[in-house]
């Protein structure tokens, strides 16, 4: 069976507003997801409860048919996130932070992490402590393990952040090669994306009338 995730009349909130109410969507295997939406309109808090990160939903969400509840080890076990931090520790360099999230990952090979960090445009920067480097350098460390990494569900928020219009083309590339290959993507971007059969998701159509009138009032 291949990848599903099912949401049921989910509801979102934060700091006691009603962000967005009654979203129904299935996502299925082979599928890029871009959710769309003006700042506050509740993209990251989304992302967040996907992930499990965030528990302050109403509604369900179901994992290859299954409660998130019972399915959360499952779903954890294919999941890749990457968020607005980069998730890289700075006393570490950049081949020391993806080394210790290839071997989470169960594979290890140092000529596939430098060759990763080349393709993210850090060639040389392999063994200079993330202090060092600029917060988009950092970043660009954290995008290199979307080249090695199994994972059959990527979960990105803002992934283009910080790269050039030929780290876009690559990124673009990896992510439309991970649902050619039986996965789901689900991101959310500014960037213009052509991808054959992308999918949109406005949340700005789940918006409540009282969450119209907040942004209106702003």
């Amino acid at each position: 069976m291949g990848l599903k995730l099912e949401l049921h009349n989910l509801q979102c909130e934060r700091d006691d507003r009603i962000l967005f109410s009654g979203l129904n969507a299935v996502f299925s295997a082979g599928e890029v997801i871009q959710i769309e939406g003006p700042n506050g309109s509740g993209k990251t808090t989304l992302l967040r409860v996907l992930t499990t990160l965030s528990s302050d939903y109403s509604g369900d969400i179901l994992f290859n048919e299954q409660p998130f509840s019972q399915a959360k080890f499952e779903f954890l076990s294919n999941l890749l996130f990457l968020g607005h931090a980069p998730g890289v520790k700075k006393s570490l360099t950049p081949l020391e932070n993806l080394l210790w999230y290839q071997r989470a990952a169960g594979v290890v090979s140092k000529e596939n992490l430098m060759n990763a960090l080349a393709a993210v445009g850090l060639a040389g920067y392999e063994d200079v402590a993330c202090f060092q480097l600029s917060a988009g350098q950092q970043r660009r460390v954290a995008l290199a393990r979307l080249y090695f990494d199994p994972s059959p569900l990527w979960i990105l928020d803002e992934p283009f952040t910080a790269i050039d219009k030929k780290g876009v083309a690559a990124l673009e590339a990896l992510i439309e090669k991970r649902a050619l290959a039986g996965g789901i993507v689900i991101l959310t971007t500014h960037q213009d994306m052509a991808f054959e059969g992308l999918r949109k998701i406005d949340l700005r159509d789940y918006r409540t009338q009282t969450t119209m009138a907040y942004e209106a009032a702003q």
